[in-house]
């Protein structure tokens, strides 16, 4: 894997992360708003490499006989960010999932500009049960409480 125009070739700690979630979680919408690019919808349709973020397809977690994608692609990043949506009531994340990385797993909870405190509560309570140590409640589109997990990885 070739991370190019990144910033830890400029010399800054910027950590490496790949971001893993079902279909329609708002992986890449988080990503433009990281990287605040204009927000549009674009299905990934294979992992994609965007300066030190991977955006992975859905399809990645959905289906486990891809299980091993993640877990090879994983390998050239610094932090695995698992991301639930809080409109998303489906057991996307095993338990434990996290002890296939080397690598220290992170949760975001997507989407709770239009969930419900219960349903935000759920989907955390699910990337805890996957093994995230942190968890983030972020909406990508709003753009609530995004700056905290753009300082995590920033550090």
């Amino acid at each position: 894997m070739t991370f190019t125009g990144t910033s830890r070739q400029r010399g800054t700690k910027m950590k490496r992360a790949m971001f893993i979630g079902a279909i329609g979680c708002g992986k890449t919408t988080l990503l433009q708003r990281l990287k605040d690019l204009t927000i549009h919808y674009d299905k990934t349709q294979a992992v994609e490499f965007y300066q030190n973020i991977v955006d992975t397809p859905g399809e990645y977690i959905e289906h486990r006989r891809m299980y091993t994608n993640l877990a090879t692609t994983a390998m050239d990043v610094d932090v695995v960010l698992m991301l639930q949506s809080a409109t998303d009531q489906r057991l996307i994340f095993p338990e434990a999932l996290s002890t296939m990385f080397a690598r220290p797993v992170v949760g975001v909870v997507t989407k709770t500009d239009v969930a419900d405190q219960a349903a935000i509560d759920w989907s955390s309570d699910q990337l805890k049960r996957a093994g995230a140590h942190q968890i983030f409640k972020v909406s990508a589109l709003t753009g609530a409480h995004t700056e905290a997990l753009r300082q995590f990885l920033d550090d």
